[in-house]
């Protein structure tokens, strides 16, 4: 009686051993990352307004993460604390995109950087929400773009409520200046397991011609924050100063952004009286940049609006708010201005943010 019993049982336990060790086998051998310097494509209108940027005028640049369409500010994420994994529906999604791009639009930037931009992912129905902002913002026909792959993930089979599931997104990086050309590096990333959370992390370089004869290099950044080892932050900000100091000595202009998943502000409860103890929110460390560098918080002291809020909850006033998103710009760049874009949280867990400069 007793082994009529416990044979069913042992079935049970073996055949879930060999689900999960299958499953672990397709996790591991599905990991990839994309090659360094990767030359990127140039998509979009080839029929752009300009040629080249002119020393002396103001522009414009832009930074939205749109949080994969998902973010509405009655949404929360499982990674974060909270409960969601997928957005709330494919609706859901492409009313998160149309109002995260209208926002970003009326800014009227000359550059775009986007980040978090699903392509074909379980968690956004399948959107391809690369081709969905493109077709919201080139209205006239004048935008090119590149698109910089940072995360292919395998079927994540958690949380088991609701699987994660596949994901594949990257940068999205627009301007109505002809890109020249464009690359793709290869971010440090954490080793052993924690890989498989943190993925394929880079930034994207973006060539614009200067009528000086010398180049703006846009630099669409998306640092990572759900870390183990300290050190991995630091070494992506090293790589990238490396990278940056390098385009600078050639003689280049340096224009970064993006969401750099470190507090822009150096301490942001100073501004918005929220406070956490989370890792990734973790002051930006500037000492790792070069002096020829200045950090670009945007902030009205006056009036302050966070870029982030924390997504372990739907957004309300008691939410834990902070700046992680900026821009970094060399010493041959004067910035006039830069702030954040108040969307109260309605489509994002991200408020776009933006900044005035000057090629010197």
């Amino acid at each position: 009686m007793i082994k009529k019993i416990i044979k069913p049982i042992l079935v049970v336990i073996i055949s879930l051993v060999i689900i999960f060790v299958a499953y672990m086998a397709y996790v591991l051998i599905s990991y990839y990352r994309l090659e360094d310097n990767l030359s990127l494509e140039i998509e979009g209108s080839q029929n752009t307004t300009k040629e080249a940027v002119t020393t002396g005028e103001t522009y414009r640049i832009t930074s939205s993460n749109v949080g994969f369409g998902a973010y509405s500010d009655d949404y929360s994420f499982f990674m974060d604390g909270g409960t969601e994994s997928w957005a709330f529906s494919e609706a859901a999604v492409n009313e998160n995109i149309q109002g995260s791009a209208e926002s970003v639009k009326s800014l009227a930037p000359d550059f775009y950087l986007f980040q978090e931009v699903d392509i074909d992912s379980t968690r956004s129905y399948h959107v391809n929400e690369k081709d969905l902002i493109y077709s919201i913002l080139d209205e006239n026909n004048n935008l090119n773009y590149v698109f910089a792959q940072n995360y292919d993930s395998p079927f994540l089979m958690y949380p088991l409520t609701q699987p994660h599931g596949k994901s594949k997104a990257g940068l999205l990086t627009m301007t109505s200046t002809k890109i020249q050309s464009a690359i793709r590096r290869s971010l440090p990333i954490e080793e052993g397991l924690s890989k498989l959370i943190d993925l394929d992390r880079c930034y994207s370089k973006s060539y614009i011609d200067v009528d000086n004869g010398k180049k703006l290099v846009l630099y669409n950044v998306h640092l990572s924050a759900y870390t183990t080892d300290p050190s991995t932050a630091e070494n992506q900000v090293v790589m990238l100063n490396e990278d940056m100091l390098q385009e600078l000595n050639a003689g280049n202009y340096i224009v970064a952004g993006g969401d750099m998943n470190k507090d822009m502000l150096v301490d942001s409860s100073v501004y918005f009286g929220t406070t956490s103890s989370e890792n990734w929110a973790q002051p930006f460390p500037d000492e790792l940049l070069d002096d020829s560098f200045t950090l670009v918080g945007p902030i009205d002291e006056a009036a302050p609006v966070a870029s982030c809020r924390n997504a372990d909850s739907p957004y309300s006033e008691d939410s834990f708010v902070l700046t992680i998103d900026g821009f970094i710009v060399s010493n041959n760049v004067e910035v006039k201005y830069s702030n954040v874009c108040d969307t109260q949280f309605k489509y994002s867990d991200h408020n776009p943010v933006y900044m005035d400069f000057i090629l010197k």
